[in-house]
């Protein structure tokens, strides 16, 4: 009776115990799940806090990309690379900066009288105001950028100081660059102009011609092609620069910084005249006199091409 008793008592306290058990797994079970939803929790508000952020980022994209775009028509060297430097400048400032690339003087002023294109960067304020007397239209300086020393280059000859009677010197024909020309080689004591000439000077304002010099006129783009035909030749900095001529280290003489013709012949974004205030065109000539791009015309260009300074 009493052995009875025991073994009952023993089933009894494994029951219970078994049972404590039992309800202390379903307790672990149920408390984990909240542990589960917790750890996860902060990830989706993780990634829900940079949703915004991704949002927001993409909002200043668009509102950059609707500022708009900027057209300038350009010749290549050095304009078009001194451009191509400011694109980046001009996209963190919301601008879109479209070059197309002319290979003369007249394409380049027509487009922006005509509209089609903003502003173009090729000439200096000389030429542009002759080109506005001669053809009627209404260009204005925006900015000036930079200058490019012209200089007389070596054809048949090598030595200004052992001219032949009778050489071949191929000039300009646009009438500001011969008178740049003339100018030039006056100081290299080659010609004497007449009094007051200066820089309206053409051929026909020789005064004296010792060595009997023949000038040819042509169109300043192809004088470099035609350089090895002459004994020597007057190169704009821009067409020289295209041949693979530098000022600095190729010409045997060029401009000096301090001439009057410099302060002439700087060249500038030249726009049609009523749009000089323009948002886009503003921002275009902050750009090219930032100090990014004086950097980059100094860098590359060591003298051929120099920053303008106002």
């Amino acid at each position: 009776m009493v052995i009875i008793m025991k073994s009952k008592t023993v089933s009894l306290i494994l029951a219970a115990v078994l049972t404590a058990g039992l309800l202390a797994g379903c307790g672990s079970s149920k408390t984990s799940a909240p542990a589960q939803s917790d750890e996860a929790a902060p990830e989706q508000t993780e990634e829900e806090s940079e949703a915004p952020a991704e949002s927001a980022d993409a909002g200043e994209e668009e509102a950059v990309e609707r500022k708009g775009k900027i057209t300038v028509a350009a010749t290549s060297v050095p304009h078009a690379e001194i451009l191509e430097q400011a694109k980046p400048l001009l996209a963190d400032k919301g601008w879109e900066l479209e070059v197309t690339e002319f290979t003369d003087y007249v394409q380049p002023n027509e487009v922006v009288e005509g509209g089609d294109m903003d502003a173009n960067y090729f000439q200096h304020i000389a030429y542009m105001d002759s080109f506005n007397e001669e053809k009627g239209t209404h260009l204005v300086n925006a900015g000036g950028i930079h200058y490019e020393p012209i200089g007389i280059y070596p054809g048949k000859l090598s030595d200004l100081s052992a001219i032949e009677d009778g050489a071949e010197v191929a000039v300009p024909n646009d009438t500001t660059n011969e008178a740049r020309a003339l100018l030039l080689l006056q100081e290299q004591g080659l010609i004497t102009l007449n009094d007051g000439a200066g820089m309206t000077a053409t051929i026909n304002d020789i005064k004296e011609n010792p060595h009997n010099i023949k000038f040819v006129e042509l169109e300043a783009a192809q004088i470099p092609r035609s350089l090895p035909d002459f004994d020597f030749a007057v190169i704009n900095g821009n067409y020289a620069l295209e041949a693979g001529l530098n000022a600095a280290t190729d010409a045997l003489a060029v401009e000096t910084s301090d001439s009057d013709a410099i302060q002439t012949y700087v060249n500038v974004i030249a726009v049609k005249e009523g749009n000089e205030n323009n948002e886009g065109v503003k921002a275009l000539v902050e750009a090219l006199k930032s100090d990014e791009i004086k950097k980059f015309i100094n860098d590359t260009y060591q003298g051929s091409v120099v920053p303008f300074e106002d």
